[in-house]
């Protein structure tokens, strides 16, 4: 069977009653009084308008709808967390399978893992294991979920230890586009659990997925925080800082950033409304020995603040999730980098002094250590060469400043984008069209195309960073 997309009118005509009537959990239209509640999404910026919002509460639950939207050629949209950049979770005139009720995690101390439902966020997670001491890689902020994060791969302060939250992914459960239910990992649908890791959520509708866990810190307290510096020594900062990430010991991961200081608690007054580099440490290993470990990021250069501070893995990765609420204006930019060349350095600093708000922000993760020896092919995830994944965000609360920071943000990247590896992670992704798709999956796009010919053919899954199905040329959304 070929799906079309939905027109107003077959939105009008769909017998969303009988849906509804199927569901354990909740049937959201636009006549109802939870609909602009349900449709929102992280990225204020996004306004769409779905034909439903399916308010899962089991598996049972996405298997109907899949086999509904299917069968009366709905658009179908997914949404775990809502944090997609692109605001890619909904989608105008779509049914969307929303997992954001299907939150329960379960650990096993013994054998170092975690099982979450797919509408988990980090900081669910987090809670999970950290109190026995161990963590598995995630992001940076605890209200991203997990489902969106583990499928585009997963950068964050754990990754030169222990790599993308992909290396560390035992299993998952997925609702295919058929509507039968498969469990996915090395032995067992080997392909599409190869696919997974990256590939983003064009093979079916991920239910749960099952992690490695670490041990971390000293029972899952380790040391954090920004050292911020001068605005004006952010060139030296960065060749500081470029040259020095690969020699230090993995145990320690810092990214850099270009910010306007908060105007809170714990910046000094003095430093509020600042715009000044930073760059954010995350030290897991054995407190015993942090200080020789932290020395060198200690003791460089004349500091406005050295924020280190030991705390649970849980308050470091929630850190920021109050200065970034669900609802403020976003738009992102982004590139992988094998390097930070002088020339992308001057681009910085130009694009740094112009800050629009204070919200708004570049960052710079790298992908080294555990994470860049996975080969390139051995995942989706296809930047592996030991460079930084780069964003640029223009975020403002005030809808009004929406055009000047985007602006700012396009402007930024047409400046840096020659400096790049090419392609970028495709979290960090707008809707940008096919050829930055296949850009950000560089030689691995063949095969991801073969896989989700087999698994998706009709490509019901699209509304995401859209890999085609081989041999299918479809013209662009």
């Amino acid at each position: 069977m070929t799906t079309t997309p939905a027109t107003s009118a077959d939105v009008g005509d769909t017998p969303f009653a009988d849906l509804a009537a199927a569901l354990r959990g909740e049937l959201v239209t636009p006549g109802d009084a939870g609909y602009d509640k349900a449709r929102a999404v992280y990225n204020g910026m996004i306004d769409k308008r779905p034909a439903a919002v399916a308010r899962c509460r089991d598996t049972v639950d996405v298997i109907a709808c899949v086999r509904f939207g299917r069968a009366h050629g709905l658009e179908i949209a997914v949404r775990g967390g809502g944090h997609n950049a692109a605001g890619l979770g909904v989608w105008d005139d779509a049914l969307v399978i929303d997992l954001s009720l299907l939150r329960s995690t379960t650990v096993d101390p013994r054998n170092h893992t975690v099982r979450a439902d797919a509408g988990c966020t980090w900081g669910d997670v987090d809670h999970a294991t950290v109190g026995f001491g161990m963590a598995t890689p995630s992001g940076f902020l605890a209200s991203t979920g997990v489902g969106g994060l583990t499928l585009g791969g997963g950068i964050g302060y754990l990754s030169r230890r222990f790599g993308l939250t992909i290396d560390n992914l035992l299993a998952a459960d997925v609702v295919l586009a058929d509507g039968t239910f498969v469990t996915a990992s090395e032995n067992a649908h080997s392909d599409l659990f190869w696919a997974l890791r990256g590939g983003g959520g064009n093979f079916g509708v991920v239910t749960s997925f099952t992690f490695r866990c670490h041990d971390i810190g000293d029972d899952g307290v380790v040391i954090g925080g920004p050292v911020l510096y001068d605005l004006a020594d952010t060139a030296e900062v960065m060749r500081w800082y470029r040259d020095l990430l690969p020699s230090l010991p993995e145990e320690l991961n810092g990214f850099f950033a270009l910010l306007t200081v908060p105007p809170a608690a714990p910046f000094p007054e003095e430093l509020w409304g600042r715009k000044a580099c930073a760059v954010v440490w995350c030290y897991t290993g054995p407190h015993a020995r942090s200080d020789e470990t932290l020395e060198p990021i200690t003791t460089y250069g004349s500091p406005l603040l050295v924020g280190l501070h030991a705390m649970p893995f849980t308050v470091l990765q929630s850190a920021f999730d109050g200065l970034y609420p669900a609802g403020l204006q976003w738009y992102w930019r982004a590139d992988f980098f094998d390097e930070i060349s002088d020339a992308a350095i001057d681009v910085h600093l130009k694009y740094g002094a112009r800050l629009p708000t204070g919200h708004s922000t570049m960052h710079l993760y790298p992908v080294d250590g555990a994470a860049g020896r996975v080969p390139d092919d051995a995942t989706a995830f296809a930047y592996r060469g030991g460079g930084w994944a780069g964003v640029i965000v223009g975020v403002d609360p005030d809808p009004a400043n929406a055009d000047v920071i985007s602006r700012w943000a396009r402007d930024y990247w047409q400046e840096l984008h020659p400096t790049s590896a090419g392609g970028a992670y495709v979290n960090f992704l707008m809707d940008e069209g096919q050829d930055r798709v296949r850009a950000s999956y560089r030689g691995n796009y063949d095969r991801l195309a073969r896989i989700k010919r087999r698994y998706d053919p009709d490509n019901l899954f699209h509304v995401n960073q859209n890999i085609r199905p081989a041999e299918q040329a479809e013209p662009d959304r």
